[in-house]
C-alpha cells in the first residue's frame, strides 16, 4: 500500500471519527455514531498495518488477534453496571501505551540534530508524563468504581503543594532533559513522579464526583494518544487523540457546570474536597414506608408522573420493568416522563443508555434543567436507585460534600416514592434529608422486584 493511499485512508478515517462524535451527541443517532467509529478504526488499522513503514506485520496481526479476542470476551461478560470500570481501565491502557511509545522512540529515534532533536525530546517527555498520569489515574478510578479503593477523598497534608511541587520538578527535569540532549535517568524519574502524581490526582477526588473523573481521564487519554502520534509521526493518531482529548475536555466542562464545580479545580485534582463534612450517615428523622400496592394505587390516580433513575436501577437491572409500567401508565393517559441528572450513575450518559437499552422513547427522557421546573406540578415522582442526585442537602447544607451541586428537586412534587434496599447513604457517603420529608415514602427491597410488583397491581 503506497504512502498516498495510506494518507487518503487516514483522511477518510478522520472524517468518520468526526461523524462518530457528532452521532454520539444524540440518543437517536448514537448507534450510527458507533458504526462510524468502528468503520473509521477499521480503515485506520488496515492502512497502518499494510502501509509502507510497517514492519513485523505478522507479529502485529498476532497481537491484534490476541488483544481483540480478550476484548470481545470481556465485552460480552461486562454488565452495564460495570461499564464505568471498563472505560476507566481502557483509559489506563492508552496511558501505558503512550509511556511505552515514549521510551521506545527515545531509545531509537534515528538521526536527529539541533532543533529537530530538541522538539523530539520535548514530545517524548510530555508523552511519557501525560501517559503516566493517565495510567495511574485511571487505575485509581477503576479501583474506586470497583470498590477496591475507598471512594472517599485522599486528604494528604499540603496535597495541593505536593501537586505543584511535582509539576515544578517535572518542568525542571524537562529543561535538563532537553539541554543535555536526552537523559535516561531524568526520563525514568519523571515517569515515577507522573505515576505518583496521577495516583494522587484522582485519589484526592471523592466518589460523588467520579462521573466527572471518568470524562476527565477520557480527555487525558486523548492527549496521551496525540502525544504518541507526534512521537510516531502518525498524523491520524494526532488528529484522533486531539478529537478525543478536546471532546473529553468539553464533556468535563459540561459535567463541572452541571455539578457547580470549577473546571480548573478538576484539572488540578481534589475538587470539592475543601468543604467540611457536616452530614453523616445518621438518620435525620422518621421515615414512612409504602407497599407496592399503595404505590400502584397512587400511580393510577396520578395525571403526571416523573421517574428519576440512578445507579441503583442499573445494579438491579430494573430498566425493563420500568419500561413496562411506563407503557401501562401512558396507556391509561398518565403523562410519564424521565428526569435524568447529568451525573446519574457513574458514567456520563449512564442512565440514558440503560433506558435506551430498555426501549424507553427518547422524547420522554428529559435532562435535569428541562424537568426541574415541572416537578412542582407533578403528582408522583418515583426515585429509583438515585440518592445524591436528588439530595436537598446540596441546596440546604453549605458544609455538605455535594454543596452547590444542582440536583433534581423532586421534593417539590405532591408525592415522592423512593426505591431503596435500606436507609444506607449514597456513593457520596452522606444521608439524604429527602427520605424524611412529609411527602416522601420509602419502598424498600430490590428495585426490579418492587417495580415488577407495582406492574402487577397496575
Amino acid at each position: 500500500m503506497s504512502a498516498g493511499i495510506v494518507q487518503a485512508a487516514y483522511l477518510v478515517a478522520a472524517v468518520l471519527f468526526i461523524m462518530s462524535l457528532a452521532g454520539l451527541s444524540k440518543q437517536e443517532t448514537a448507534r450510527a455514531g458507533n458504526y462510524y467509529g468502528i468503520a473509521g478504526m477499521g480503515i485506520a488499522l488496515l492502512a497502518t498495518i499494510f502501509g509502507p513503514d510497517a514492519q513485523g506485520t505478522s507479529w502485529i496481526i498476532l497481537a491484534m488477534v490476541i488483544g481483540g479476542g480478550i476484548g470481545m470476551h470481556l465485552a460480552k461478560k461486562v454488565e452495564m453496571t460495570e461499564m464505568p470500570e471498563l472505560v476507566a481501565i481502557l483509559h489506563s491502557f492508552v496511558g501505558l501505551a503512550a509511556v511505552l511509545v515514549g521510551f521506545n522512540t527515545y531509545i531509537d529515534h534515528g538521526e536527529l540534530t539541533g532543533a529537530l532533536l530538541n522538539i523530539h525530546l520535548v514530545e517524548v517527555f510530555l508523552g511519557v508524563f501525560i501517559g503516566a498520569v493517565t495510567f495511574t489515574g485511571s487505575i485509581v478510578a477503576f479501583g474506586k468504581l470497583r470498590g477496591i479503593i475507598d471512594s472517599k477523598s485522599l486528604m494528604l497534608p499540603h496535597r495541593h503543594k505536593l501537586n505543584l511541587a511535582a509539576l515544578v520538578v517535572s518542568f525542571l527535569l524537562m529543561l535538563y532533559f532537553v539541554n543535555v540532549e536526552g537523559s535516561t535517568f531524568a526520563l525514568i524519574v519523571v515517569t515515577l513522579i507522573a505515576f505518583a502524581f496521577g495516583y494522587h490526582l484522582v485519589a484526592s477526588i471523592g466518589g460523588a464526583d467520579m462521573p466527572v473523573v471518568v470524562s476527565m481521564l477520557n480527555s487525558y487519554s486523548g492527549w496521551a494518544a496525540a502525544a504518541a502520534g507526534f512521537m510516531l509521526a502518525n498524523d491520524l493518531l494526532i488528529v484522533t487523540g486531539a478529537l478525543v482529548g478536546s471532546s473529553g475536555a468539553i464533556l468535563s466542562y459540561i459535567m463541572c457546570k452541571a455539578m457547580n464545580r470549577s473546571f480548573i479545580s478538576v484539572i488540578a485534582g481534589g475538587f470539592g474536597t475543601e468543604v467540611v463534612v457536616s452530614s453523616s450517615d445518621e438518620e435525620q428523622g422518621e421515615h414512612r414506608e409504602a407497599s407496592a400496592e399503595e404505590v400502584a394505587e397512587m400511580l393510577k390516580d396520578a395525571k403526571s408522573v416523573v421517574i428519576t433513575p440512578g445507579y441503583g436501577m442499573a445494579v438491579a437491572q430494573a430498566q425493563y420493568p420500568v419500561h413496562e409500567i411506563t407503557d401501562k401508565l401512558r396507556a391509561q393517559g398518565v403523562n410519564v416522563r424521565f428526569g435524568i441528572h447529568p451525573v446519574a450513575g457513574r458514567l456520563p450518559g449512564h442512565m440514558n443508555v440503560l433506558l435506551a437499552e430498555a426501549k424507553v422513547p427518547y422524547d420522554i427522557v428529559l435532562e435535569m434543567d428541562e424537568i426541574n421546573d415541572d416537578l412542582s406540578d407533578t403528582d408522583v415522582v418515583l426515585v429509583i436507585g438515585a440518592n445524591d442526585t436528588v439530595n436537598p442537602a446540596a441546596m440546604e447544607d453549605p458544609n455538605s460534600p455535594i454543596a452547590g451541586m444542582p440536583v433534581l428537586e423532586v421534593w417539590n412534587a405532591k408525592h415522592v416514592i423512593v426505591f431503596k434496599r435500606s436507609m444506607n447513604t449514597g456513593y457520596a457517603g452522606v444521608q439524604n434529608p429527602l427520605f424524611f420529608k412529609e411527602n416522601t415514602q420509602m419502598l424498600f427491597g430490590d428495585a426490579k422486584a418492587s417495580v415488577d410488583d407495582i406492574s402487577k397491581f397496575l
